[in-house]
């Protein structure tokens, strides 16, 4: 086994460090979840903290850990004989990213099932992991029916298994670790409020930090032993602190001072649910426990609201996590009497509470923004001509619900929420033999393959003799995420701000309609001379939002050029997701110029588009009483139709796209 990088070895990271030891102190907090950069030793430190968790007494032989001293009355492995128990260390086990249903809550032997009529069961990752750790690297990555089962398992304390009438169920009760980079995309909100407390790491910016960092880590590679040694005397304390401060939590107090305090952060900062003040309470009760104290003070009301809320005040995959400590320092000021002052919440005539006193955050920016994006005198409003200079980049308008966009027939791609997919899960819609390992038993079709050949394998009692040439696996129909690659014109003629300023809010409006449907999103532009990828395809929406809040308009149109960019992205995706079906959108007046021959360019380069059979659509956003009609025209290059911005703004792409695609099939 390899030796793991001591915990106390890490350099900086403290709210890191803080928040695992916290939940080592008590694992009631909830578990972490680490956001942040790559290199920024995430998973480093929660392998680091399995070597410190205090070690378990367990039922011996029982492989679902069951304690000894309260044995899981539902255990398969029970009922268990008071007694025998043995000692060993806290498991962490880690999830992949890829693992299968199977992997995770446990397999049901199908052919012993049927043939014998016996539960054989063998566990998985969740019953390794009950009473200790369960990690998940990259946990924003994880296929939503993983998260499911683990949204269930953490909110029971229990994985239940139910299939082909034989039920199975055992305790799964563990503290959640994930980790995960932001630039690939969010957690689903279900799964992000299930952790207890999130912490943001990054790299330090101080040299002598980083250098620090560097000759611990080769020091490390070079003999993991050697170094583990050196730091093993900070490590066997750090250990019997959390013994202590376990021992120590029970009789921490949390008085009702503290509870006013934890209660009022949570109003202010308008969190969803009572979640946030249980896992508050719970952390602050840590820390004091942490700190050797057996009274709950302001300052671990303080801390716990930076652990425990951030993740929890998001409102839309486009808001930074974070908290306003100057906000959060008067709430605790303003309910932080002690336990014995009079409960009344009416604040006196010099009280702290009496509001008003500051502007609301956004009064004053909102007339420095408007000017800031106003657009430059003799623009009129109208569209600037091919070849005007950069304009400043518009703030989009507000964003609105859209209907939903999918693509035609049946795919295969990853899991997700748009369009129809042959997928591991959703209803069954037939049979086939299996290709490679059994994961999803049709029970009927296996029956009916394995009836005709019972006398001729000479069957004599009730079983059913059963061969693997009768199994069969269960074809399921469910919904699979899309590429959605916006095609953006910011040339000068897109250059009016209330016409840009509708664009992005359109397009952010289909951002946010990507996210809540796991799709990944890309972001080409084009404007003077030549098409940009502004965002290569992925899975971080809030990537994307960000490149079109800062996009500048201005130039010629390169319609060609930004075509044939969009085509080359499809390409490359195609080799590296070729499961994944592209949607473009295509954001125009229709209008090409700079080149010979611009339009019959861009023409060509649309048809490169209908040959492929990508589906599109064409956002016509031409204005003014004379209208060329020209994006209706490129739209019908591309296979696809053209909506107008005014028609886009009625929430009416949907249903013009599912046209789209059908003319496309």
């Amino acid at each position: 086994m390899s030796t793991p990088f001591p915990f106390t070895a890490l350099v900086g990271q403290d709210d890191l460090r803080l928040a695992l030891l916290l939940n080592a102190v008590s694992p009631a907090v909830g578990g972490v979840l680490v956001r942040g950069e790559k290199g920024t030793a995430k998973s480093t430190a929660v392998r680091a903290l399995s070597a410190l968790m205090p070690t378990l007494d367990v039922v011996s032989g029982c492989r679902f850990s069951c304690d000894p001293g309260s044995p899981d009355p539902g255990c398969p492995d029970g009922p268990h004989e008071p007694g025998a128990f043995e000692t060993r260390a806290a498991r962490m086990v880690e999830l992949p990213v890829g693992a299968s249903e199977d992997r995770l809550v446990g397999a049901l032997d199908i052919e012993r099932a049927l043939s014998e009529g016996v539960k054989a069961f063998e566990p998985g990752l969740l019953a390794d992991a009950h009473r200790g750790i369960l990690y998940v690297d990259e946990v924003n990555l994880l296929h939503d029916h993983l998260v499911d089962l683990l949204l269930d398992a953490a909110a029971m304390g229990a994985s239940y298994v139910e299939r082909e009438g034989v039920s199975v169920r055992h305790a799964a009760r563990f503290l959640l670790v994930g980790t995960m980079n932001p630039e690939e995309g969010e957690l689903r909100p279900q799964l992000l409020d299930r952790f207890g407390l999130t912490v943001e790491v990054a790299a330090s910016r101080e040299p002598d930090q980083r250098v620090e960092v560097v000759r611990r880590r080769l020091a490390y590679d070079d003999a993991p032993a050697a170094f583990a040694a050196r730091w093993a005397e900070e490590e066997a304390a750090v250990r019997a602190r959390i013994v202590a401060a376990r021992e120590l939590l029970p009789s921490v107090r949390l008085g009702d001072g503290a509870l006013r305090q934890i209660a009022a952060t949570c109003a202010a900062f308008e969190v969803d649910g009572m979640r946030a003040d249980i896992v508050m309470a719970r952390t602050a009760t840590a820390l004091a426990a942490w700190a050797g104290r057996t009274d709950v003070l302001a300052e671990d009301v303080r801390q716990a609201a930076l652990l425990a809320l951030p993740h929890r005040r998001r409102r839309n995959p486009f808001d930074a996590p974070g908290l306003d400590e100057d906000k959060l320092d008067e709430t605790l000021e303003e309910f932080g009497g002690s336990d014995d002052d009079d409960p009344d919440p009416d604040p006196g005539p010099d009280g702290p509470g009496g509001g008003g006193g500051q502007p609301e955050p956004d009064d004053a920016p909102q007339g420095g923004d408007d000017t800031a994006a106003r657009p430059e005198a003799g623009e009129g409003g109208q569209p600037q001509p091919s070849g005007a200079g950069e304009q400043s980049a518009v703030r989009a308008s507000e964003p609105f619900r859209t209907k939903v966009l999918s693509v035609p027939g049946i795919g295969e791609g990853a899991a997700g929420r748009r369009s129809r997919a042959r997928t591991e899960h959703g209803r069954t819609t037939g049979a086939r033999r299996p290709r490679g390992a059994l994961t999803k038993l049709h029970l009927a079709a296996t029956v009916q393959a394995a009836a005709p050949h019972q006398r001729a394998r000479g069957r004599s009692g009730p079983g059913l003799v059963v061969r693997r040439d009768d199994l069969r696996q269960a074809t399921r129909e469910g919904r699979e995420g899309n590429l959605v690659l916006f095609v953006v014109d910011a040339s000068g003629s897109m250059a009016a701000r209330q016409r840009m300023s509708a664009v992005k809010g359109a397009v952010l409006s289909l951002l946010l309609d990507a996210y809540q449907r796991r799709d990944k999103v890309g972001l080409v532009t084009f404007r003077g001379t030549e098409a940009d990828v502004a965002l290569p395809p992925t899975s971080s929406v809030d990537a994307a939002a960000a490149r079109l809040e800062t996009l500048p308009t201005g130039g010629r149109t390169p319609l060609a050029a930004g075509l044939l960019r969009a085509h080359d992205v499809l390409r490359v995706e195609r080799l590296r997701d070729p499961a994944r079906r592209p949607l473009v959108v295509l954001v125009t007046d229709g209008r090409a110029t700079g080149g010979p021959e611009p339009v019959a360019l861009a023409g060509r380069a649309a048809r490169l588009f209908a040959a492929d059979g990508v589906a599109s659509v064409v956002v016509d956003c031409e204005s003014g009483p004379v209208r060329l009609g020209l994006a209706g025209q490129l739209a019908g290059e591309l296979g696809g139709t053209a909506v107008t911005l005014d028609e886009l703004r009625a929430d009416s792409i949907a249903g013009l796209v599912k046209d789209v695609q059908r003319r496309a099939a």
